[in-house]
């Protein structure tokens, strides 16, 4: 079953065979060389907060080098070429290209096989609240929907295949630096989340439904507020409030205009970071005693 179906899930990750151009795909013809190059890791060389004030430092420039990547831009290229002529969701499912940068675009990879399902996020009515995509908890798969308006006709927000690549290309950078922390990736992809929540019209009660419906956004206050997995099993409207009143003691609100201000932000990732941490060294400090012991048994 499509991730989005359920309520609750497991942060995405996309697995480093899904990357652009990898060995295992038909059709690469790039040499072994430059798949590497193309697709590594950007590594900070620190986790935790010292690695968040790293990459912040050095975001702009990781940025431009990711822009200029081959396989960035023979996708961007290949979307641009072809968009205009599809008309339907059945259309764009049937191109994997497109569909890759489209669905890439809102963090959405993961469905890349599932293409029934996306083919009826796509061609969903957005405007009658008992459609599919009005239904689903992760209201990625609503941004995506309105975006191409094949069930409701173009938002005629700007350029669409500009906006598309801009995004992709955002995602992109956020993969990769997953690839060498993914606390890192889920921090970048919380504030660009909570910026846009800040111009959003919604009411707060459903902005934070929304953050418990989206499980990369969803694992952030998670870690920050130092909940545990049995708060998922919480009826709805009682995580709603634990969330709420976790977010007025450590953010001093919990309304989505003051907590998506740059200092709020910054403050909800650095805890999600220290926290994380601190549960990874446990875990290290654990194992080291446990081979200590081991080793002085012999």
């Amino acid at each position: 079953m499509p991730p989005g179906w359920r309520s609750q899930g497991q942060p995405i990750r996309r697995c480093a065979a899904c990357t652009s151009f990898c060995r295992a795909r038909r059709g690469c013809s790039l040499r072994a060389g430059n798949e590497a190059q193309m697709t590594g890791a950007i590594s900070f060389g620190a986790a935790g907060v010292a690695g968040w004030q790293i990459l912040k430092r050095s975001e702009q420039r990781q940025m431009a080098i990711v822009a200029q990547d081959v396989s960035i831009r023979r996708d961007t290229d290949h979307f641009r070429e072809k968009l205009p002529a599809i008309r339907s969701g059945a259309d764009l499912v049937q191109d994997y290209r497109t569909l890759r940068v489209a669905l890439g675009a809102f963090g959405l990879e993961d469905d890349l096989s599932s293409k029934a399902f996306i083919r009826k996020v796509l061609e969903a009515d957005t405007t009658d609240p008992r459609s599919l995509v009005n239904r689903l908890s992760d209201k990625r798969y609503l941004r995506l929907a309105e975006a191409f308006g094949y069930g409701t006709g173009p938002t005629g927000q700007g350029d669409l295949t500009d906006r598309i690549a801009v995004a992709y290309m955002q995602k992109e950078f956020e993969r990769r630096v997953g690839e060498g922390s993914e606390n890192l990736r889920l921090a970048l992809n919380a504030r660009r989340e909570l910026s846009q929540f800040r111009d959003r019209e919604s009411t707060d009660k459903t902005l934070w439904y929304e953050v418990m419906g989206n499980p990369p956004l969803r694992k952030v206050f998670e870690g920050a507020f130092g909940f545990g997995t049995s708060y998922g099993k919480l009826p709805i409207d009682r995580q709603l409030d634990e969330f709420t009143e976790a977010s007025e003691r450590l953010l001093g609100s919990a309304s989505f205009k003051a907590i998506g201000s740059g200092e709020r932000v910054d403050k909800l990732i650095r805890t999600f970071l220290a926290r994380e941490q601190m549960k990874s060294s446990e875990v290290q400090n654990r194992y080291s005693s446990a081979l200590t012991l081991l080793t002085m048994s012999r």
